[in-house]
């Protein structure tokens, strides 16, 4: 008798997860993604300020330990009445192959596609800014940087020259835009100061963000805390902004006009994969903000048609999934709990799972943010009325956190021994 076929649409922290702990010996399990490897992504900004190497924040889908079938390829339709998804192989420079589709069927599927960056729209963006969702994206900056370092020190580069090239824009001022501005102000502050004597002094960073203030998911004594230090160290928060356009050097602002830079870092939010958009007419979404596939507490996928009724053996979960009345944040930790609870579901229901009986319940873990200089911001708890804390200890916390991300013993091993040498040597940046 053949095992149930289990498909996951997607490796990122949700679909990883379950290739990583579903039963392969109950089930088979088809990981289907265009990207072979699942991101860290709080460990992006580190690796590319040469806090660790690259391979430690990323995992590989395939290993020799892990039973599981992976294909490197778009879902680009689900037939739910026949079971079967429609997939093109993933592979930008080869249109051949890419148009060869082809269709696997399933016994169960699983939504995980997660979202792309999102650019509302703002023209020359997509060709100009660099995003932060995978590690070729931290390999992209750092390497950007160090060319925008080296033309700032050639004999010939007029002053006004160098600070254009040096001044670092990011537009976006939640943890993952304020987290890289402290990794990068660090940087700029210590290792490059040492190798860059000359023109170190003239690197400026820049955040942006149409909202009022940064770090909006804090209370208003945090992230006015986090304002403060920033703004202490010479970083501009440009609150309020409105990016109209975007070209090779600059950015035009509403009310400011031209802000040349040479670095542009997009970090603004997410925006749904045309999976979810275009290809899932026969599922229910969202119908304000970010789309997402509608799912019941039991992580069930919603039917567009019957409103009400679901698809018994189709889940869905990750950044692209919200549950209805009761939407979470698109933030790994949401996406990890809700794996485990599938997980958990499949391999304690064996060998053929009824309908899950148990809803699924998110525990609310600390918000917790890096604001560079060895200082940190953590939401909750600490203190007489629970509001937070911060200094050291916090970014202590921020630090050890980062190290349980990656599930794998052997790289948080050398992500802390990485850590102890860069304590005592300080950073191999020349390798860099």
């Amino acid at each position: 008798m053949s095992k149930p076929h289990i498909i996951v649409v997607g490796s990122g922290w949700a679909g990883f997860y379950l290739a990583e702990y579903l039963s392969t010996t109950t089930y088979t399990v088809t990981i289907i993604s265009p990207r072979r490897t699942s991101a860290y992504t709080p460990l992006l900004a580190s690796a590319a300020c040469g806090l660790f190497n690259f391979y430690l924040a990323e995992e590989p889908v395939r290993s020799k330990t892990r039973k599981c079938r992976f294909i490197k390829a778009n879902v680009t339709a689900v037939d739910f009445a026949s079971r079967k998804v429609q997939c093109a192989p993933a592979f930008e420079d080869d249109d051949t192959i890419s148009n060869e589709h082809f269709s696997l069927e399933y016994d169960y599927l699983v939504l995980a596609p997660g979202c792309i960056p999102n650019t509302f729209n703002t023209p020359g963006v997509a060709e100009h800014a660099l995003f932060m969702k995978n590690v070729s994206d931290a390999m992209a900056l750092r390497k950007l940087l160090f060319d925008l370092l080296e033309k700032a020190s050639l004999p010939n580069c007029p002053l006004a020259r160098k600070k254009e090239l040096l001044h670092i824009a990011i537009v976006g001022g939640g943890p993952t835009g304020v987290e890289i501005t402290a990794e990068l102000d660090d940087l700029a502050h210590h290792e490059l100061h040492d190798l860059y004597p000359e023109v170190a002094h003239h690197l400026t960073i820049s955040i942006y963000d149409v909202a009022p203030y940064i770090l909006g998911a804090y209370d208003r004594k945090l992230h006015s805390y986090a304002n403060t230090a920033l703004l202490r160290r010479n970083i501009g928060i440009e609150t309020n902004s409105r990016i109209e356009r975007v070209d090779q050097h600059a950015l035009y602002i509403k009310d400011k006009g031209r802000v040349p830079y040479g670095m542009l870092l997009w970090v603004t939010g997410n925006k749904a994969v045309p999976l979810v958009t275009n290809h899932l007419p026969d599922v229910r979404k969202t119908e304000k903000g970010l789309t997402r596939i509608l799912t019941d507490s039991r992580l069930r996928v919603y039917q567009s048609q019957n409103p009400d009724e679901i698809y018994d053996n189709v889940f869905a979960l990750g950044d692209a999934a919200d549950i209805l009345n009761n939407p979470l944040p698109t933030t790994a930790e949401v996406a990890v709990q809700k794996a485990k609870y599938l997980v958990s579901y499949f391999n304690t229901t064996l060998p053929t799972p009824a309908p899950p009986t148990t809803p699924f319940t998110y525990r609310e873990t600390q918000l917790v943010s890096y604001i560079g200089s060895r200082d940190g911001i953590i939401a909750g708890k600490k203190g007489e009325e629970g509001d937070g804390w911060t200094g050291r200890s916090a970014w202590l916390a921020w630090r050890s956190g980062s190290v349980m991300w990656t599930r794998s013993w052997r790289n948080r091993a050398v992500i802390l021994l990485t850590w102890m040498l860069n304590l005592v040597f300080g950073k191999e940046i020349a390798k860099m």
